[in-house]
């Protein structure tokens, strides 16, 4: 088993904000989970290859830093997203996915 733990932010400028909602833009759950899966794979070397489920809990506003925790075993992965909230931890997106047997490619 392999615990691995990493933050991340998407910034106000990104281009897929402009349309996600106007005036009020809010992270879509593609791009929180482009972000989980991309760093996943850096620091393991292996890709997730598919993801089984996942459930949004809250919404991520740009800016904001989220902290992610990943538990890989064998060939499961699991994830949770946080962000912190006025000193509380709020839970944005929890899931489950399937990762290459070896290094990714």
């Amino acid at each position: 088993m392999n615990e691995i733990q990493f933050d991340f932010e998407v910034p106000a400028a990104h281009p897929s904000l402009a349309g996600h909602f106007p005036g009020n833009p809010i992270v879509p759950g593609v791009l929180l989970l482009d972000h989980v899966m991309a760093r996943l794979a850096a620091v393991t070397g292996r890709a997730m290859v598919r993801v089984q489920r996942v459930k949004f809990s809250s919404i991520l506003k740009p800016g904001e830093a989220v902290r992610t925790h990943c538990v890989v075993e064998d060939e499961r992965a699991s994830f949770r997203v946080a962000v912190s909230r006025d000193s509380t931890w709020v839970l944005v997106a929890e899931g489950v996915g399937v990762v290459a047997a070896g290094a990714r490619g």
